[in-house]
C-alpha cells in the first residue's frame, strides 16, 4: 500500500529546493522538499503569516525551548509532521494539505 502512495506522487515533491529565509535580521538558507515547504506554507495561512515569518518563529522557539537549532531543517521537517498529527487528531481544525 505504502509504495502505490509513493507512485502516485509527482516528482517534483520529491525534490529538495533551497529557500533564503530571514532569522534576526540575517539571511540564511534552508533546504527542503517541496512537500514540506507546501506543508510549512499551510501552515503559515493557517496561522495568518508569511511562511518567513513562521519558521523565524519556529526558529525562535527551538531556541527558548531548546537553548539552539542547529540543523534548522530537520527542525522544520519535523514541525510539519507533527502540524499534521495535531491536525488529524483534531478534524475540526483545518487540516493541511
Amino acid at each position: 500500500m505504502m509504495c502505490r502512495m509513493l507512485t502516485t506522487q509527482s516528482r517534483e515533491r520529491f525534490l529538495k529546493v533551497n529557500r533564503s529565509v530571514r532569522i534576526a535580521g540575517h539571511s540564511t538558507s534552508v533546504r527542503l522538499e517541496d512537500a514540506f515547504w507546501r506543508a510549512l506554507e499551510d501552515m503559515a495561512a493557517v496561522e495568518g503569516m508569511s511562511t518567513s515569518k513562521l519558521i523565524a518563529e519556529l526558529y525562535y522557539e527551538a531556541l527558548e525551548q531548546h537553548g539552539s537549532a542547529p540543523n534548522l531543517a530537520s527542525v522544520l521537517r519535523t514541525v510539519c509532521l507533527l502540524y499534521r498529527e495535531e491536525r488529524n487528531m483534531h478534524r475540526d481544525l483545518p487540516r493541511l494539505a
